[in-house]
């Protein structure tokens, strides 16, 4: 993320079990992205929503509300202006 931009929202649906969940965290946090982990295993009102947006599997990266499905690294840099 570029200086002095504003950190964006970012909330990250997941289950325990998903390797690209692990793997789409793992970048966050390697490039200094704050995010709300939310696991849709543990969480039936979250997977219930998850569903009622159409989306049916995990991990689902919503940035500043725009959703990200499966770990699309373009996607995400694109969103969240990471160079790479």
């Amino acid at each position: 993320m570029e200086s002095g931009k504003k950190q964006p929202k970012i909330i990250v649906f997941t289950s325990p079990t998903c390797s690209w969940c692990n793997a789409v965290k793992r970048y966050l946090r390697e490039n200094h992205m704050s995010f709300r982990d939310v696991d849709v295993s543990r969480d039936a009102e979250a997977a219930r929503d998850l569903a009622r947006s159409g989306h049916r599997g995990v991990p689902v990266v919503l940035i500043n509300n725009r959703p990200v499905v499966g770990f699309n690294k373009p996607e995400i840099n694109r969103l969240l202006g990471i160079r790479g």
